[in-house]
C-alpha cells in the first residue's frame, strides 16, 4: 500500500483528532490511582470519548487479520506487560507502572497516543525505565525532518535506550496512520542511520518505543493480546504520532495537560 501524504485540510483534520487523543489522557489522569480497575479506566475513557468528545474508540472491536476482536476502548499495560493490555477486573497498586494507550477516530482520522503512569510510590529503577522511554522517543521525534530516512529515527532510539542498558522489542514497531489506523510506513525503533525510507512533508506516523529493562524477548497471552516480557522484566512505552512538516516535525498528539507541551515548541 503506497504512503499516503497528508494535505492541508487532512492534516488540519489529524490535529484535531491526535489532540482529542491527548485530551483523553489528561482527563483520565487524576483516576489512576491505587484501588482503580484497569476496566473502570476504560469506561471513564470510553464514556469520555463518546459522550463528551464525540469521538469514535478505535480499539473497540478493532479486528486485525488473524486476531479476534479487541474488546475494550482503550489498551492497559502494567509492569512486564510490553502493549495492548486488555482491560479488566485488575486493580492498580502503589509501586505498579502503567501504560495507557488511546486512539481515536474523529470525522474519519485517526490520534493515536499513549503515556506512562506511575500508580501512588513508584520505585527508582520504574522511574528511570519510563523516562528514559520518553526520552528515546524524543530521540526519535527530533530525527523528523524531510530528507531524513527512517534508519535516522530507528538509531537514535536504539542508541539512548542501550546504552542506557535496556533493551528494545523488535517485534513492534509505529506505523503510518490517518484515515486508517495503521498505514505504511513501519517505523522500527532501532536501526541504521542513513537507511530506510526516505521522509517527506505530508508523512504522518507514530513514533512508539517499548523498551524492557531486562531481555527484549516477549510472549502473547492467551486472551489473544496481551503482550509481556518474557523475563518478567518491567517495559515501558511511549507515544506520540508526528507530521513531517517542510521544515521538520510537529507533534500532533499534543494538548494542554500533555507533559511534552513545553519540549514539542523545540523539538529540535
Amino acid at each position: 500500500m503506497p504512503i499516503q501524504l497528508k494535505s492541508g485540510p487532512e492534516i488540519a483534520a489529524m490535529r484535531v483528532a491526535g489532540r482529542l487523543a491527548s485530551e483523553v489522557l489528561d482527563y483520565i489522569t487524576p483516576f489512576v490511582t491505587p484501588g482503580i480497575t484497569t476496566g473502570e479506566l476504560d469506561q471513564l475513557c470510553h464514556d469520555y470519548m463518546v459522550s463528551v468528545q464525540g469521538t469514535i474508540p478505535a480499539p473497540l472491536n478493532y479486528c486485525p487479520p488473524g486476531y479476534k476482536p479487541y474488546p475494550k476502548s482503550i489498551c492497559t499495560s502494567i509492569n512486564h506487560q510490553v502493549c495492548h493490555g486488555v482491560p479488566g477486573d485488575r486493580v492498580l497498586k502503589s509501586g505498579d507502572i502503567v501504560n495507557l494507550d488511546i486512539t481515536v477516530i474523529k470525522d474519519g482520522f485517526h490520534g493515536d497516543t499513549s503515556r506512562m503512569f506511575l500508580v501512588g510510590e513508584a520505585s527508582i529503577a520504574a522511574k528511570r525505565l519510563c523516562e528514559i522511554t520518553r526520552e528515546a522517543m524524543w530521540a526519535g521525534i527530533k530525527q523528523v525532518a524531510p530528507g531524513k530516512r527512517l534508519g535516522d529515527i530507528g538509531a537514535a532510539i536504539q542508541r539512548l535506550a542501550e546504552g542506557a542498558g535496556y533493551s528494545i522489542v523488535r517485534e513492534f514497531c509505529g506505523h503510518g496512520i490517518g484515515r486508517g489506523f495503521h498505514e505504511e510506513p513501519q517505523v522500527l525503533h532501532y536501526g541504521r542511520a542513513g537507511t530506510g525510507l526516505e521522509l517527506k512533508a505530508g508523512m504522518t506516523f507514530t513514533i512508539e518505543p517499548m523498551i524492557n529493562a531486562g531481555r527484549p524477548e516477549i510472549k502473547e497471552l492467551a486472551d489473544g493480546w496481551t503482550i509481556v516480557t518474557k523475563d518478567h522484566s518491567l517495559s515501558a512505552q511511549w507515544e506520540h504520532t508526528v507530521l513531517v512538516t517542510e521544515t521538520g516535525v510537529e507533534v500532533l498528539t499534543l494538548s494542554e495537560g500533555s507533559p511534552d507541551r513545553e519540549r514539542s515548541a523545540n523539538p529540535s
